[in-house]
Formats: structure tokens, C-alpha cells, sequence
């Protein structure tokens, strides 16, 4: 970096991209708390209409996460706003000083990573930022039990299982195509799958996949800090080489999805909670459910993290002077999901 906070070659960025519930918001916090100094600056896109990715980040109390570090899009995927949304940002963040020593991007869960690689190549961006890498999250534990898995069997089954079903699953496809542009393949989770069944997910993953992209895993996310920024593809300038289902399309859209909030009151027990949980998200089917509830007779606000029938949860900081102490959720399902009898019985869960 020169005196005057200009970086002395392009800043790299990373693209953390991965499936609902694959462990995105945790491998970025990790990263953060071991950032070494590095001035990082964050982009956060959600699906939905409350950032809760931004406050788990702005929450972790270090100084490379600060309010200024942290720009969240929560209008849109970001792979469907780039011009509107993305590129000021980036402008924004490019008029800095001093600079940032490295961006990283978390995609929402629905989001196609090609469509904003592409992004990096509009003139404004490409003499100054180049796409490092782009590293795909897994969730092992999801992708055991069959799903938003990518193999043929299970697209089999799932035909099965729904006469209705004559087309592969749009899950399937944004799944697929965030593994064929990733260079870098996170199985997170590992340790809730025995070694022999990681295994031959492994080995089904590296067929779908160019022959250059490395695989990791990780338990809870925890990787390198040195390994998930040290990637220099240039990806911007290897596009071809990273095939997608929408190459033929403009644009897209994620009507196959539906996202609301459900807010609450304080609840008893944290511990409780997850069983209170599990069987509401069972019957209603919600692929992802994220945010934060207020215990009673605690001072800390507790996290909440829930994909299919696994549920985490963790009391992440203290709740500040002024700040109304409640329960508040993003829920993501499929098309048609009837809010209102989900709203009630989660709010039923909940207190």
C-alpha cells in the first residue's frame, strides 16, 4: 500500500458463495477474527428484508468487521442487481481512504456466482479489483441426506416421490451452478458425517467440478484465514472455463422462493428451543430459518441458525443501551409456503 492508501497492485476480492444454511455467515465471522491485521472490507447480500448476516458479522466485536466495514444488500440477489446495487457499491467502497487490503463477497444462498464475477469486468471495477477466488460452502450433513444434493439418484428420488415433478429441481441447478464456478470447495460440517460416506460425496462433488478446484473441510467453517484469501485466479478472465445453466438466459429470477419475518416476544429457555423448533420445521417444510431471539433473565442476545431439521444457536453479544430486546426471524421456503400458519406456529414454538 502507498502513503496515500492507494494499494500498489489490484485489490483482490473473494466470492464466498454456497446453499442455504451451508455455513457462509460463520466462515466469514472465523475470518474475520483471524483477519492478521488485514483491512477487510465485506459485502453482504441476503434473501430477504432484514440483514441479519450484517448484524452476526458487526457483532463479533473485531476491529476488521467495524459498522464502515460491512455493506449489506438486502434488495435483491445480488447476481439479479448488479448494475443497480453492486457496482455503486463497489464505486463507493473504491473511493475509500485508505483502501481496503482485501474484499470479500457473501452471496445470499440463492444467488448464481457467474453473473457477478462478470460484474468485475465493467471498466470502472477492472483495472482495480480482480476476483481472487470464488469458494463454494457445502453442507456435508445436508448433502447425506440427500439435500440440495447434485447427483442423478437424487434428482431419481425425488421424481419419485412427486409425480408431478418432470424437470430437475431449481435447487439442483443453483446448487450445480455454484460448484461449477467455484475454485475452491469448503465441505463444511464434516464432522457430522462418518469418513467412509464423506468419501464418496467427495468423490461424487469432484465430477461435477473442473479438475483444478481444491477441497477442504471444515467443522464449523473453520478455515485458514492465509488459505481462503490466498487464492489469484483472476477469475474475471477465466469466465468460459465455468459453465452455467443460465449461460443462454438474460436475466433470472428466484420466484421458486418465498422469504418473510416473523418477530416475537422474549422467549423461557434456550434450551429448550431447538426441540420447540424441529417439528414446526419439519411440517412446514422451511428450507432455512435465521436471526435472533431474547432469552428471559439473560443480558445476551441469542443467535439462531436452522436448516431442514438441524437447528444451532448461540449467544453472540450483549444486548445494547436503547435496543428493543426481541425475537426476530428471516424464514426462507419453497413457492407457496402459507405464511400466516407458519408465522403462527413458529410464534407458538417460540414462546
Amino acid at each position: 500500500m502507498s502513503e496515500t492508501g492507494e494499494p500498489l497492485g489490484k485489490i483482490p476480492a473473494t466470492v464466498v458463495t454456497g446453499f442455504l444454511g451451508s455455513g457462509k455467515t460463520t466462515l466469514i465471522r472465523h475470518l474475520l477474527q483471524n483477519a492478521g491485521g488485514r483491512r477487510i472490507a465485506l459485502i453482504i447480500n441476503e434473501f430477504g428484508d432484514v440483514g441479519v448476516d450484517g448484524d452476526l458479522l458487526k457483532g463479533c466485536g473485531e476491529e476488521t468487521c467495524g459498522e464502515d466495514d460491512v455493506v449489506e444488500l438486502a434488495n435483491g440477489c445480488i447476481c439479479c442487481t448488479v448494475a443497480d446495487d453492486f457496482l455503486p457499491t463497489m464505486q463507493r467502497l473504491l473511493e475509500r481512504r485508505p483502501l481496503p487490503d482485501h474484499i470479500v463477497i457473501e452471496t445470499s444462498g440463492l444467488a448464481l456466482p457467474k453473473p457477478l464475477v462478470k460484474a468485475f469486468n465493467w471498466p470502472e471495477i477492472r483495472t482495480r479489483v480482480t476476483v481472487g477466488g470464488v469458494i463454494t460452502l457445502v453442507d456435508s450433513a445436508a448433502l447425506a441426506e440427500g439435500r440440495f444434493a447434485s447427483d442423478e439418484a437424487a434428482v431419481d428420488r425425488q421424481r419419485q416421490a412427486d409425480e408431478m415433478l418432470d424437470h430437475e429441481s431449481p435447487l439442483e441447478e443453483l446448487f450445480e451452478d455454484q460448484l461449477l464456478c467455484a475454485d475452491m470447495v469448503i465441505m463444511n460440517k464434516a464432522d457430522l458425517v462418518a469418513p467412509e460416506k464423506l468419501d464418496q460425496l467427495e468423490d461424487g462433488l469432484r465430477e461435477e467440478v473442473r479438475s483444478s478446484v481444491k477441497f477442504l473441510r471444515s467443522e464449523n467453517a473453520a478455515v485458514s484465514t492465509d488459505v481462503l484469501l490466498g487464492l489469484s485466479f483472476a477469475v474475471e478472465e477465466d469466465l468460459d472455463a465455468r459453465p452455467s445453466h443460465h449461460d443462454a438466459e438474460g436475466d433470472h429470477d428466484h420466484d421458486d422462493f418465498e422469504s418473510f419475518v416473523v418477530e416475537a416476544g422474549e422467549i423461557a429457555d434456550a434450551g429448550s428451543l431447538a426441540n420447540a423448533l424441529r417439528p414446526v420445521l419439519e411440517t412446514h417444510d422451511i428450507l432455512r430459518l435465521k436471526g435472533f431471539a431474547a432469552v428471559e433473565g439473560s443480558g445476551m442476545r441469542l443467535a439462531v441458525q436452522a436448516v431442514g431439521p438441524r437447528i444451532q444457536h448461540y449467544f453472540d453479544r450483549d444486548w445494547q443501551d436503547g435496543e428493543a430486546r426481541r425475537s426476530r426471524f428471516v424464514v426462507i421456503g419453497e413457492k407457496g409456503i402459507d405464511k400466516a400458519e407458519t408465522r403462527d406456529a413458529l410464534r407458538e414454538a417460540i414462546g
